[in-house]
Formats: C-alpha cells, sequence, structure tokens
C-alpha cells in the first residue's frame, strides 16, 4: 500500500471517532435547548433527525466495512508476528475503532519491515 492508500486508510478509520464525538455534540445540544421549548421538539431541530439517523446507520456500516479491511490486513500483513495475529483480531474486533487507529500505527504507516524476534534454539 502507497503512503497515499495509507493516509486514507487513516482518514477513513478517524471517521468514526469523529462522528462520536459530532453526534454526541448534537444529541447534547438537543438536550440542552429541550427545557426552552417547552418539552416539544427543539425549533428547527426535527428536521435534523432523518439526516442524522442516515449518518448513523452509513457509520454502523463503515465500522463493519473498516473492520473487515482490519481484519484481511492482519493475517496478510508480514510485520505482525504469527503469535500475535488472532489476539490482534480479537482486539479490532472487541476495541472498534478505538483499537484500529493503533494498529494503523503500528503496523500499516511504518514503510521499515518489523524486526524478527529472535528466539532460541530449542534444546
Amino acid at each position: 500500500m502507497g503512503r497515499a492508500g495509507k493516509i486514507l486508510l487513516l482518514v477513513a478509520t478517524l471517521w468514526p471517532l469523529l462522528y462520536m464525538g459530532l453526534f454526541f455534540g448534537f444529541i447534547f445540544s438537543m438536550m440542552l435547548s429541550m427545557p426552552q421549548s417547552g418539552g416539544s421538539t427543539p425549533p428547527g431541530m426535527s428536521g435534523f433527525f432523518p439526516g442524522i439517523f442516515m449518518l448513523h446507520m452509513l457509520t454502523i456500516l463503515w465500522c463493519f466495512a473498516l473492520a473487515a479491511i482490519y481484519l484481511v490486513n492482519v493475517f496478510r500483513n508480514d510485520r505482525v508476528a504469527e503469535d500475535r495475529k488472532v489476539l490482534w483480531a480479537v482486539v479490532i474486533l472487541l476495541g472498534g475503532f478505538f483499537a484500529m487507529p493503533v494498529y494503523w500505527h503500528l503496523y500499516i504507516w511504518p514503510d521499515v519491515p518489523a524486526p524478527v524476534a529472535q528466539r532460541p534454539p530449542a534444546e
């Protein structure tokens, strides 16, 4: 994967984290504006819900696609030690978009080959 592809994957990987912040900010701002409108939907906010819902669903599908991309990369990447491939697969599945940037930083971004751990010969 070239440098541009790696950066594009990073941007795609960071989108769910950015979206989570935007989503919580939007919900928090709606909650703060509720008492001012008498408990009903704040003026001008009712039109946002279908857009937010659609963006939310697309982001969930995006996360599934990213998980598939990263899982394939874990098992095809020579930089990941053989005994850690399953561990990384579990971490990516359970850690989701929090674990993906860490994996990207450790195993996708560096251009130099990973050092091979030397094990002592069996006696």
